[in-house]
């Protein structure tokens, strides 16, 4: 199982980018008005880096917009099997589900907190219907 870990840290984030080749981006064309757009790292080998769609940007205006919106970065150093690993999704951390405060680091992704809850709820949901309709 990868770990993920959590983190606002600049310094970190830089680190942990510029160790896979990455550079900050932007979506062009998914900002409006005085909203950033939405915020990506571009990887050397990627199939998108020659997105034009992306649109590289310095690390200040990518802290920045960070900053504005109190994002938060989790990552993988490593994949389960040991590679390294390119993972990462910025969030918010008001949303408990992403929130690396909600949880410590080094602990199962969000996504699959949330998918193992999901399907935990999905099975309680339909087991309460089928003993609905039995009782009909």
């Amino acid at each position: 199982m990868a770990l993920s870990k959590t983190t606002q840290d600049h310094d970190e984030i830089r680190e942990w980018a510029e160790a896979r080749g990455a550079v900050p981006a932007e979506v062009a064309k998914t900002h409006t008005h005085n909203e950033p757009g939405i915020l990506r790292f571009c990887f050397p080998d990627a199939p998108n880096r020659k997105d034009s769609n992306l649109r590289e940007i310095s690390w200040d205006e990518f802290f920045e917009k960070f900053d504005e919106n109190n994002l938060e970065l989790v990552y993988q150093e490593k994949t389960a099997d040991g590679q390294v690993s390119n993972f990462n999704k910025l969030v918010h951390p008001e949303s408990e589900e992403h929130s690396g405060r909600k949880r410590s680091s080094g602990t199962k992704s969000a996504s699959a907190k949330s998918k193992q809850a999901k399907g935990t709820k999905s099975q309680s949901s339909k087991s309460k219907s089928a003993k609905k309709n039995k009782a009909a």
